[in-house]
């Protein structure tokens, strides 16, 4: 896989390299629209986002994007299904009250989505429990219990069995360990669910389950 030369984020080189260009797009929960802002500069994708913090909108409309803001949760219901071609959530399933109703979600309105997560299952994760007994803080999950946005715990096993549990397939799937500030990185091949820091996934919908 050809990963894009440019200062995105590894975990969205990754992305950008999966999308076909001039596709349709929609990125939930897009931040500052450094994604999209890539998508359309250099793939000529059509694209839309959802952000819910005011000031990351101003950012996305100031890079030209077409962004609006809201809850990913509610706003995805407005899009009619098939209206995108790839749906794209990143770093943020961990943080969504329900996984699989938005997962639905997004299957309805895109034909693929992409999905990426901290892998809770890494090493370092698994050894700061265990040796320190106390709640894991790493570069990836940088937040102590009390002020994490984080409501989930998932490992890249953890969400390979929920997509045979819940029907969907997974089309692509990337495990990536990145250096502290996720600028470089490498794509882990053995082992990932033990040695990779992201884990990232292609799924479209099985007709008969979704």
């Amino acid at each position: 896989m050809k990963i894009p030369e440019n200062k995105l984020r590894f975990d969205l080189q990754v992305i950008a390299a999966w999308i076909t260009p001039g596709s349709r797009v929609i990125g939930l929960g897009c931040g500052e629209g450094e994604l999209l802002a890539y998508l359309k500069n250099h793939k000529q994708v059509r694209e839309t986002g959802i952000e819910l913090v005011e000031e990351k909108v101003v950012r996305c409309i100031e890079k030209g994007l077409s962004v609006i803001q809201g809850d990913i949760n509610q706003e995805v219901h407005d899009y009619p299904a098939g209206a995108f071609d790839y749906v794209i959530l990143s770093q943020t399933l961990q943080q969504v009250y329900d996984p699989l109703t938005l997962i639905r979600s997004m299957l309805r309105i895109g034909k693929q989505a992409i999905v990426s997560f901290p892998n809770f299952g890494h090493w370092h994760v698994r050894l700061q429990g265990l040796f320190t007994g106390h709640a894991p803080v790493t570069p990836q999950l940088p937040y102590q219990w009390y002020d994490t946005p984080n409501i989930r715990i998932l490992s890249i096993m953890d969400f390979r069995a929920f997509a045979r549990e819940m029907g969907f397939t997974i089309q692509k799937e990337v495990a990536i360990n990145t250096d502290k500030q996720d600028k470089s990185g490498r794509i882990v091949t053995a082992f990932p669910n033990l040695r990779a820091t992201y884990g990232i996934f292609l799924i479209s919908r099985k007709k008969d389950r979704l």
